[in-house]
């Protein structure tokens, strides 16, 4: 069972940065796709980036495309987000997640989330 235990969320002014960390056990890091995802109050939770396995594809969401950078440090078992400009409505809780074939991008095909990190940008 993989385990996740993301951390570094805070309150924030908007322009401002936040950089997110997500610990992974329960898997062979180097093997897996890594994504973060984050969930507004009363919305869906959705896709926000993702790495390949290797490091060298990532995939982002339009609406973050530009300010947030997504990085794996396999010495480290860890998956982070750069996150640059922030805005009001990049409030949320994030969650990463990992998959053994494909970058994460829908939520609906994962089962197991971890506790999540509030990130709060006031306007």
């Amino acid at each position: 069972q993989v385990q996740l235990v993301e951390s570094g969320g805070g309150l924030v002014q908007t322009g401002g940065s936040l950089r997110l960390s997500c610990l992974v056990s329960g898997r062979t890091f180097s093997n897996v796709a890594l994504g973060w995802f984050r969930q507004a109050s009363g919305k869906e939770r959705e896709f926000v980036a993702g790495i390949s396995v290797t490091g060298r594809s990532t995939e982002y969401a339009a609406s973050v495309k530009g300010r947030f950078t997504i990085s794996r440090d396999n010495a480290r078992n860890t998956v982070f987000l750069q996150m640059n400009s922030l805005k009001f409505e990049d409030s949320a809780v994030y969650y990463c997640n990992a998959d053994a074939f494909v970058i994460p991008v829908d939520p609906g095909a994962y089962t197991y989330w971890g506790q999540g990190t509030q990130v709060t940008v006031s306007s």
